[in-house]
């Protein structure tokens, strides 16, 4: 596709890569507090996630919404919180895995909302043209189609299939879903996941 030769080279980087450095930042701070947590001073590592620990979780949330979340997979993110946030001598403290939860679905339904706005004003080829959006276009027709079939249903559905979460972002936004429902149905489907991952966990963490 021809480049856009009236952006500047400034504009272009930022509507290119912005995002993406963005996110290599909320990468980099993720990335820290885990390593200060497993290899520095514990007692200081569990002070800075207590203050900062949903915080980070939160942004991370927010990548992994906006399908920008390459360098750890999903999936891992709620069990390892409840493990390092929430777990005490005896159990679990549950208002801990609450605030988890519920960090974990805003911050998930942030990023695919912007997606989902992205996608709405840009429209699809555009997205396809962006380098951070990693999916590809026969991909994306699959869950087009699944859109189609179900219709607005396909979104919580879809976010809470361990292989599928996310990706009627595009197409309901494509599609011109009314933004208030797609928010109420991407928590809700986000929701349903996270609480079947937290539980899981729970259970798993119970027996190591």
């Amino acid at each position: 596709m021809a480049t856009d030769t009236s952006r500047g080279p400034v504009r272009t980087f930022a509507e290119d890569y912005g995002l993406l450095v963005v996110a290599a930042g909320f990468a980099l701070l993720g990335v820290a507090g885990i390593a200060l947590y497993v290899f520095g001073d514990t007692a200081y590592a569990e002070r800075l996630l207590e203050r900062y620990g949903l915080a980070a979780l939160f942004l991370v949330f927010v990548l992994e919404g906006a399908m920008l979340l390459y360098f750890a997979p999903s999936e891992a993110l709620v069990p390892a919180a409840v493990a390092i946030l929430a777990r005490t001598g005896g159990g679990y403290d549950l208002p801990s895995v609450a605030a988890i939860l519920a960090v974990a679905v805003a911050g998930a339904t942030v990023g695919q909302t912007v997606l989902f706005l992205l996608a709405k004003r840009g429209g699809r080829e555009w997205l396809l043209d962006r380098p951070w959006f990693r999916v590809s276009e026969d991909r994306l027709d699959r869950f087009g189609h699944m859109f189609d079939r179900f219709g607005v249903l396909a979104v919580p559905l879809s976010n809470t299939l361990l292989f599928t979460r996310g990706m009627l972002t595009v197409p309901a936004g494509v599609a011109g879903m009314e933004t208030r429902r797609f928010v109420a149905l991407s928590a809700l489907g986000t929701l349903s996941f996270e609480v079947l991952l937290a539980a899981t966990a729970m259970g798993v963490l119970e027996l190591v």
